[in-house]
């Protein structure tokens, strides 16, 4: 079709090979849903908008003094996570869990102080990426000294004792991360004495053959405001033989009993009337074949200074033992009350002569021992009165935990 100028129309203008002109596809495009050319162009523009994984840590790359009472934590924003591992420098690992979307990873504990961490975290579908921080050092530190001793073996009523070395006013979270655990099981709970002693025991005394493990995971918890803890480590101790003296001081006797059966009967001397013995439930903490002995140091001013006291065993903090006596009449033991409080039992001069009774008792004997004495005329000693808490019935016991 042309004009009167005999130039075709370019509104008329055939297509090629299709017989439609210019003005019947636009036509026909214009006719198409609008949604078509919509769709193409928003698919065109997302594509081109998708943004790749970012990955946050927490502590931030390169810190130098991090805390060390978070846990660390891996973020992903537009994607998820495949993988996430924390190493420390001292060779430690920090284990973590996602979260249902996996857009969120964190460590199961905390880190530790002192240390420096990498940390490598790979979203799905792009390269791994690394992280660095290091934690700070605490300001103040303590430690919980214990017995008994790693690889010792005790008598059935040795219980676990820690003393540390500044005072606790957290106690709850500083008995949070000591376990005593035994093999056989038995229930055992701790104990607050102080705010710088806490025990652990189970209901009744140990059964012989039980190892025991003490697990101090003290490591940067804070016992009191900005003292933090050190110790990360295991304990183990067995329970060996039962043995269980009874000292009778009104018939001036101990009767040895192990395993259930009478081993061995002992005469004996007590604490006279003005020095009485400590009465109750007492266990031997410490053992000297021989030992100096001073009155002034439990208070008694000059009355005795004794350099070579022998097989000596500790039953009380304050001074109270179970000892060989060379200097007193063999007719004083089994008959007379003469000690200023401890517990005697005829021996030789130097603790040599196997047999007399001070030795045989001394052998025959080891730390975690029971003695109990009765008949005293004595109350009966205070549960912290060195390892001596089976003074206390499993109620009161159990009152002293401060987890409740």
């Amino acid at each position: 079709m042309s004009d009167k100028s005999g130039r075709r129309a370019v509104g008329d203008e055939h297509i090629a090979g299709r017989g439609w002109t210019r003005r019947g596809v636009l036509a026909a495009l214009g006719a198409a849903p609008a949604g078509v050319l919509a769709g193409c162009t928003s698919d065109r523009a997302s594509a081109s908008e998708k943004k790749p994984p970012t990955i946050t840590v927490s502590p931030a790359n390169g810190t130098t003094d991090a805390g060390f009472s978070s846990p660390v934590t891996v973020t992903v924003a537009a994607g998820t996570l495949a993988s996430v591992q924390v190493r420390g420098a001292d060779g430690s690992t920090l284990a973590g869990s996602l979260n249902a979307a996996r857009t969120v990873w964190t460590s199961t504990a905390h880190p530790y102080s002192a240390t420096a961490y990498t940390v490598t975290a790979q979203a799905e579908g792009a390269a791994a990426q690394k992280s660095t921080f290091t934690t700070k050092a605490p300001g103040a530190t303590f430690v919980g000294r214990f017995t008994p001793e790693d690889g010792s073996t005790s008598g059935v009523g040795m219980p676990v004792s820690i003393n540390f070395t500044h005072a606790v006013t957290d106690r709850a979270a500083v008995e949070k991360a000591i376990t005593v655990t035994s093999e056989p099981a038995v229930e055992v709970v701790g104990h607050w004495f102080s705010d710088t002693r806490l025990d652990f025991r189970p209901e009744t005394y140990w059964a012989s053959g039980t190892t025991v493990t003490l697990g101090l995971r003290l490591k940067d918890v804070q016992g009191a405001d900005g003292v933090y803890g050190t110790q990360h480590k295991d304990v183990t101790f067995h329970i060996g033989r039962e043995q269980i003296s009874t000292v009778d001081l009104a018939a001036k006797e101990m009767t040895v009993r192990r395993d259930g059966a009478t081993y061995a009967t002992y005469p004996v001397t007590g604490g006279d009337p003005e020095h009485t013995t400590w009465s109750g439930i007492m266990v031997i903490s410490e053992r000297f074949h021989r030992t100096r002995m001073e009155s002034s140091t439990v208070g008694l001013g000059d009355e005795y200074d004794i350099p070579d006291v022998p097989h000596a065993q500790r039953l009380t903090t304050s001074g109270t033992f179970v000892h060989g006596n060379y200097w007193a009449s063999t007719g004083v033991f089994g008959s007379q009350n003469t000690s200023h409080g401890c517990v005697g039992l005829h021996d030789a001069k130097g603790g040599n002569d196997a047999s007399v009774p001070g030795y045989a008792f001394y052998e025959s004997s080891m730390l975690g021992d029971v003695v109990i004495v009765r008949n005293s005329g004595e109350r009966t000693v205070t549960a912290s009165n060195g390892l001596n808490g089976w003074n206390l019935s499993w109620a009161e016991w159990r009152a002293g935990s401060a987890l409740g």
